[in-house]
């Protein structure tokens, strides 16, 4: 069974040039969900200071909105069989769609993969994949 659990970090809305410029640290994950929005699990707000500085305007917040898991590519095989879009070849990669009916986002390495959906979604995204990974 798919354990979804709460993913920790931080939301950041800034101008893209500002999110461009960031550095984060080597343990965190950071998923740009749209040109001027990032979520970057692991991380604090204090790891995005220098965001602030180069875009007065940056919303900066704490973010636990999402569950995930991460999965190796056997699982990710099962996962995928309740896909109906390409999942990309090419590593890393970001992509996103509906998995078993659900709105959910795939963060794609070369040796595993973090599905992700929205806190809401949770169980129902969990129920669909009985079975799966």
């Amino acid at each position: 069974m798919l354990a979804l659990d709460t993913l920790h970090g931080i939301r950041v809305v800034a101008s893209p040039s500002a999110l461009d410029a960031a550095s984060w640290p080597d343990n965190t994950t950071v998923l740009r969900l749209a040109p001027d929005d990032v979520f970057v699990i692991g991380a604090t707000i204090e790891h995005a200071a220098v965001i602030a500085t180069a875009d007065a305007d940056a919303i900066i917040v704490a973010e636990s909105g999402f569950v995930g898991c991460w999965l190796h590519n056997d699982a990710l095989a099962e996962v995928a069989t309740h896909i109906e879009w390409h999942i990309p070849t090419h590593r890393p990669a970001f992509a996103q769609g509906y998995v078993a009916g659900v709105p959910a986002k795939l963060w794609l390495t070369d040796d595993r993969a973090l599905l992700l959906c929205a806190s809401p979604y949770a169980h129902d995204l969990s129920e669909r994949l009985k079975g799966s990974a």
